[in-house]
């Protein structure tokens, strides 16, 4: 018998159902959204990209043009860039450490029963509630060595000779917006690391007290291996978040004093919208970019290797 003999009846038409209806209608239906993706997203980050390679000041339209990597070269060269890297690192990372700090004391605490506990998470909740320029605002007072009460409490202690503005000395003006983002970033952490504890199953708490545990040892043994995968996430989007969260710092010290506090997204902003520079700002925006998307690549993979639950 002959293929065409044997071929099974309408066989030619499933084919092409099947064509239509797993690789073709499914996108059909999927296309307005890819396109709004696309005009929103896409194509203003290409044309973004773009501004890296050009001479783009609205001063000066007549002047631009392509120009390479100019604005790389001028970034190289460029001691703010360096300057601000720098802070952009040490605000990143004192920033996060001390919100994961607090935030996982915090979450532990709230995994357990005691009275008063829902006044208690409502209130590590309230500052993630309220809004940045309010939060910059009420610690730009606290930090007011005239009325704001921070100042002379740490001369109080003992810790400053007498109370100055702390946000106007460039050894000490970082540690403002530091402060208060750990105080607006807790319960971030206090909220993803508390549904995590909740997922970790009571009897292994209950067989290690059996075992003759300790309470240390509960917490590396148990709870730090199951929070192992929520941790790394949460710090991966946290940094980022932080890295490009600068707020706080243009409220509170715009940058200064002495561009000691400028880190690289403020220092993007102040280039493209004070200086009309949007090259140099592309330049630098791509600069940023390229640092996050390592950093990203870099704890997954340690995740992937470390992490097996």
């Amino acid at each position: 018998m002959s293929a065409s003999a044997r071929r099974v009846p309408g066989e030619t038409r499933a084919r092409p159902n099947f064509i239509w209806r797993h690789l073709i209608e499914p996108y059909l239906y999927i296309s307005p959204a890819l396109v709004l993706i696309a005009l929103v997203m896409v194509v203003p980050l290409v044309i973004g990209l773009s501004y890296a390679f050009q001479s783009v000041v609205l001063l000066r339209p007549s002047a631009g043009g392509w120009v390479g990597l100019a604005n790389f070269a001028q970034l190289w060269g460029d001691a703010r860039f360096w300057r601000a890297l720098n802070n952009t690192f040490w605000w990143t990372f004192g920033s996060l450490v001390f919100q994961f700090a607090f935030g996982l004391g915090l979450a532990l605490l709230l995994n357990t029963q005691f009275a008063g506990k829902r006044l208690v998470q409502a209130l590590v909740f309230l500052p993630w509630a309220v809004p940045t320029f309010l939060t910059a605002l009420t610690w730009s007072w606290l930090f007011n060595p005239v009325i704001g009460p921070l100042p002379h409490w740490l001369a109080a202690l003992g810790i400053l000779s007498e109370p100055f503005n702390i946000l106007g000395d460039p050894a000490l003006a970082m540690w403002g917006p530091i402060t208060a983002n750990v105080w607006f970033g807790i319960p971030f952490f206090a909220i993803t690391l508390l549904a995590a504890l909740q997922s970790i199953p009571g009897e292994l708490y209950e067989a290690a007290e059996i075992d003759g545990a300790t309470p240390w040892q509960a917490f590396v043994k148990i709870t730090l291996p199951f929070l192992a995968p929520m941790i790394a996430i949460t710090v991966m989007l946290r940094t980022i978040w932080i890295a490009n969260f600068a707020d706080l710092i243009f409220v509170m010290t715009g940058g200064g004093p002495a561009n000691s506090t400028q880190i690289l997204s403020s220092y993007i902003f102040t280039t493209a919208f004070r200086k009309l520079d949007f090259g140099y700002a592309s330049a630098l925006a791509i600069a940023l970019l390229s640092l996050l998307l390592a950093y990203a690549v870099v704890l997954l993979a340690l995740r992937r290797r470390f992490v097996r639950i």
